[in-house]
């Protein structure tokens, strides 16, 4: 097969035309014709263009003896057309969107966790008969804040989480990026991560410090009000913590997802395709046991115990299934 044929048949195989070609070329239809006709022959540049639109080698359109495209070039002509090419104007876009939301985003979870402390002190404070209050009334205020604040979150994610959403394609599809792009983002990486890596440390170390006045009460066996008031403290000093976690996390993700690194290579990605259905069901799963239980047994102060061992529960079960789908995979 000689070269006018070849050039003819990857151009019918990408399903272009003539003039499609040539504006891919910047050149004109009739220099197209001339080389599929056999009349005219492209320079060598032009060659190399050609094999970078098609996505084969230089040397199977210059060899007359290569007939057939080679299994290495049809895999590359494939794959060429699932990878989307990311430019920097897309890339910056991406990145300054994360870093506005992210702070936002780390918020509403930081609600979510603190959701519940209200009820545990109101809670805390009817039991102990201080108050001159009712307990219902104390469960009634503590209950409406707790919803309040689940309101909000719950509001905060669905306002800024649907403006990332047109950039879900990130985590999912296989990505190119275009010449310039990949320096830019691995240069703002490195900057930020030292931050990162200040809010990791001080974040894990808030989770943990957060137990101590809860421990030192147990151990001095202070009073119930006081046991609940070392909870609280650690939920707010819990919530704090998972700020920083989720705040530096969305940021570091947006360069890893371009970067395509981590959690994001092009095999974590197919997996991640074949495993979406589990989070949505999973937390709806959650969500239903948590009312089930709180509404039933009507224990706020306690039933919050649920979301720590779900969080637990989650990564445990959603590493299971990643290497399931990983084995399966490779067999």
């Amino acid at each position: 097969m000689i070269l006018a044929d070849k050039i003819t048949a990857l151009r019918k195989q990408n399903g272009w035309s003539q003039e499609e070609l040539a504006e891919k070329m910047d050149i004109s239809r009739q220099s197209v014709s001339k080389w599929e006709s056999g009349t005219s022959i492209p320079d060598l540049d032009k060659v190399i263009r050609l094999s970078g639109i098609f996505g084969v080698s230089t040397d199977y359109l210059l060899k007359d003896e290569i007939e057939e495209l080679t299994p290495e070039d049809a895999a590359e002509v494939v794959e060429e057309k699932k990878v989307r090419s990311i430019s920097l104007e897309e890339a910056n876009r991406f990145m300054d969107l994360t870093g506005k939301l992210s702070g936002k985003i780390a918020l509403a979870v930081s609600l979510c966790i603190l959701s519940p402390a209200c009820l545990i002190f109101l809670g805390g404070l009817a039991d102990s008969g201080k108050a001159g209050v009712s307990e219902g009334m104390f469960a009634g205020i503590g209950v409406a804040v707790l919803l309040i604040l689940v309101a909000a979150a719950v509001t905060i994610f669905i306002m800024y989480g649907m403006q990332l959403e047109k950039y879900n394609y990130l985590e999912k599809e296989p990505l190119t990026l275009e010449y310039g792009v990949q320096g830019i983002v691995e240069k703002k990486k490195e900057e930020f991560e030292i931050t990162y890596r200040k809010c990791i440390a001080l974040g894990v170390s808030l989770c943990i410090l957060g137990v101590v006045p809860l421990m030192l009460a147990a151990g001095i066996e202070a009073g119930d009000m006081v046991i609940i008031v070392c909870v609280d403290v650690l939920l707010l000093m819990i919530a704090f913590g998972v700020y920083l976690f989720v705040w530096s996390g969305y940021i570091y993700g947006s360069y890893t997802k371009l970067l395509q690194e981590g959690d994001f290579t092009r095999e974590e990605k197919a997996i991640r395709k074949r495993t979406d259905f589990f989070p949505g069901v999973y937390w709806c799963v959650v969500v239903a046991i948590y009312l089930a239980v709180s509404f039933r047994s009507m224990s706020w102060s306690t039933s919050w115990i649920i979301w720590p061992v779900a969080g637990v529960l989650y990564a445990a079960l959603a590493g299971i299934l990643r290497m399931v789908m990983k084995t399966g995979r490779r067999d």
